[in-house]
Parts: structure tokens; sequence; C-alpha cells
């Protein structure tokens, strides 16, 4: 029963790494850029080849969003050329594949219901148009595979929103936070119990069924409202600004409206997805 992880240095990664242990039936193999180039096709297979890995969940992404726009080859062959080599050698080596996707496919100019995976995908970045491009390419070499895209992730580890604001609140009195972006903010710890739930069930009763998901936490909010909730958890005492996206120009279109629909991974796996400020209680306790 061996899993292995790409990009285990990451946020996600990081956390799977955190409740590995929960699952002892498990042998997991933790990969990162310095033990195993996704974007090196041969190297891949010498890898799969020696260690037979039953299910691959991909972490490793390039995130930059912002430095997307002007470094696209670099971000194209992580986020595309990467998944695709990914996914032909599991068809090779008859391995499953989670792979990890993100809400930047679509233009986030959906408001009244949150997007389905069934919905026109239509990236206005060249962070969400690789990611779209490396999903394409997933299917294209690798029929059964898993696709999970979530949305505002954070957690203990690395850069992310939350630790950002936490770590603004001891340099200034007061901020200026975007309040016409709205979404769910995910908590990778729950996402990563998520993919291993996926998994388990594969492994007990070999039950497994391909295809795009959604996860994030339930529940949605603006970049502002999540601000003042890590800042009222915590107890900091700080004025909060709501603004609008304008005010902060940036060479990348962010989208307007990232909240995604559930029903499908509920309903097909029985998963168990926590509230964000449940969630967000949690984290902050350990941070």
């Amino acid at each position: 029963m061996k899993i292995l992880i790409t990009g285990s240095n990451g946020q996600l990664g990081s956390k799977i790494k955190d409740i590995s242990s929960d699952y002892q039936k498990f042998k997991f193999i933790f990969t990162d850029l310095n033990d195993l180039d996704i974007t090196n096709f041969d190297l891949l297979f010498e890898f799969f080849k020696k260690e037979k890995p039953k299910i691959l969940i991909n972490c490793a992404a390039y995130t930059a969003v912002d430095k997307a726009e002007d470094d696209y080859e670099n971000a194209y062959k992580i986020n595309s050329l990467g998944p695709k080599n990914l996914a032909k050698v599991c068809s090779i080596f008859k391995t499953k594949f989670i792979h990890i996707s993100t809400d930047y496919v679509f233009d986030g100019e959906k408001r009244e219901h949150a997007y389905l995976e069934s919905d026109q995908t239509f990236p206005q970045s060249v962070y969400g148009k690789t990611k779209l491009e490396g999903e394409n390419l997933v299917f294209e070499n690798l029929a059964n595979a898993i696709i999970l895209r979530t949305a505002w992730l954070y957690s203990e580890y690395g850069v992310n929103f939350v630790k950002t604001m936490l770590r603004l609140s001891k340099e200034r009195t007061d901020l200026s936070v975007v309040n016409d972006q709205i979404g769910s903010p995910t908590y990778a710890g729950d996402l990563a119990k998520a993919i291993l739930e996926i998994s388990k069930q594969y492994f007990i009763s070999n039950y497994w069924k391909s295809g795009v998901y959604h996860y994030s936490n339930l529940g949605k909010c603006t970049w502002y409202e999540f601000a003042k909730e890590i800042f009222k958890i915590k107890n900091i005492d700080i004025v909060v600004k709501p603004v609008q996206s304008q005010d902060f120009p940036s060479k990348v279109k962010r989208p307007n409206y990232s909240v995604l629909d559930k029903t499908k991974i509920i309903s097909t796996y029985k998963i168990n997805i926590p509230n964000w400020q449940d969630s967000l209680n949690l984290v902050l306790e350990k941070i």
C-alpha cells in the first residue's frame, strides 16, 4: 500500500506528512524537487520502476501567481508538462493518480451559485491557464485520474493569507483588505485528510471514481471577512479597512468569485467537510 507524494514540502504535502501516522497501513514516499523532478520523464520512469507506488498524489505546482505572468516557461513545465509526465508514467505502471488543481481555471465572474465541476473553464492568468492545461493533459494520458480543485489554501506551513495577516498585525496598527473577492478558505489539513480518505477507500474496497472534484471548506467570505475572523479569534486589536480590488493594482486578474460546489465529492466519497471558521479556530491554536 505504497503512496507517493510529489511536492511534499508545500502546504498540502506538509499536512499529509503530519497526518500520515494515522494511516499505519500505508507506506508513504515523500518527494520534492530535490528528490524527484516531475518535468523529467526518464527520471520518473526509473523512479516508478523501482518504487512501484499504488497511488500518486501530485502536490507539486508553480503557485507564484504574479511571478508566473513573466515566467510562463517554468509555470508551464511544472503545472502542465509535469502532470502530463506523471499521468503517462502512472498509465504505464497502473498507478492511481490524484492531481491537485485550482479555482483559477475559472474566470471568477459567477456570483449566484458555487462553481460546479462541469462549469465552463476560462482562466484569466498564466497560472490558471497552465493549471487547466495540466488538467487536460492528465486526462489525455490517464482517463481514470482524479483531479481535485481547491481554493484559498492556508496552513501552519509556508506563505499564506493567515500567516501574512498575523505577521502584518505585529508591524502595523491598521490594514486594508480586499472586500470584493469571495471564496471559501481551505485548511490544507482538511484537504489532506480528504485525499487520504479517498486513497483508503481504494485500498480497502477498490473503490475509485475518476473525474474532477471540488474541495474547499464549507461557507464563504471575502478576504476582508477572513482577516476580521483571524483577528477576532486571536483577540488582536487592529483596524481592518475594507477596500476594492482596484485599490491593489496587479498584473494578474484574480477571480472575484471562487466558491466551489462540494456536492460531488461529498456524495461520491462521503467526505466530511468542516466549516471554514471551525478549521480556522483549530489552526490558530497551533500558530
